[in-house]
Formats: structure tokens, sequence, C-alpha cells
């Protein structure tokens, strides 16, 4: 039993001591300190897992409205392309009558240029011919005779103009 009176065996004992006396409590503090660590892991992981959910959620909306969009884009294109063609459709039915409506303003100045054209040609016949008697009652009808054709004439005047 010479080793109890080693005073490094002694020394060895106060060590084993020491060491057991200090495991428990820096055995505690490490412990506390891995399972903070582990929690701040944890806790990362989650909130990492709940921004790659709402990242999900946000693209599957994106996806959602950009579906919507083309859709309504189709929509608004097949609208317009409608009302072109309906637009396309009146302005050809405008134009047809508007030309309509100029030919017929175009025949009926024609035929009121004809009807002018007619009356004018009788008033200037009817002149002629009225010129042409007077120049041959002038020369042919005098006295007793050109009276009585007078006389004659202002008697069917009045019958003649009504």
């Amino acid at each position: 039993m010479a080793f109890l009176h080693d005073p490094a065996f002694w020394v060895g004992v106060a060590f084993i001591i020491l060491i057991a006396l200090v495991a428990k409590p820096v055995g505690k503090i490490i412990t506390k300190a891995l399972d903070d660590k582990i929690a701040e892991i944890q806790a990362r992981i989650d909130e990492a897992m709940r921004l790659r959910e709402e990242a999900q959620d946000m693209l599957a909306a994106a996806k959602r409205k950009l579906a919507d969009a083309e859709r309504e884009a189709r929509s608004i294109v097949e609208d317009a392309r409608g009302s072109a063609q309906s637009l396309r459709i009146k302005m050809t039915e405008d134009a047809e009558a508007s030309l309509k409506r100029r030919e017929r303003m175009a025949m009926d100045r024609i035929a009121q240029a004809e009807a002018d054209a007619t009356a004018e040609i009788r008033a200037l016949t009817a002149d002629v011919a009225l010129e042409a008697t007077r120049q041959i009652l002038a020369q042919e009808v005098q006295g007793a005779r050109a009276e009585q054709i007078v006389d004659a004439a202002i008697g069917e005047l009045g019958s003649k103009l009504n």
C-alpha cells in the first residue's frame, strides 16, 4: 500500500474527484448548448420549410393568374375579332347604301337635267314657232283679216291659259 503515501496518487485521486465534480455541471452546460443549437437549427429548418411552402403557394397563385390572364387575353382577342368583323360588315353595308344613295341622287339629277333640257327645248321651240308665226302673219295677213285673227286668239286665250 505504498501508493497511498505517493503524492502522485493523491494528485490523481484529486484530479478524478475534480473531474467528477466538474463533469456534471459542465455536461449540463454542454448539453444545454447543444440543445440550444439543435433548437436553433430546427427553427431554421422549420422556417425554411414554411418559406418553401409559401413560395410554392405563391408560384401556384402566379401560375393561376397567368392562366387566367391568358384566357382573358384570348377572350379579348376573340371579342376584338368579332367586333372588327361586325364593324367591317357594317361599314360595307354603309358604303353600299351610300353608293346606292349617290347613284339614286345622280339618276335624279340626270332626270332633272333631262326634264330641264326638255322644258328649255319646248320653250325655245315655242318661241321660234311664235316668231315664225308672227313673221308669217305680219307678211301675209293684213287689214280686216288680221283683226279677225287677233280677236279669235284673244277669245281663246282664257281657255288656253287654264
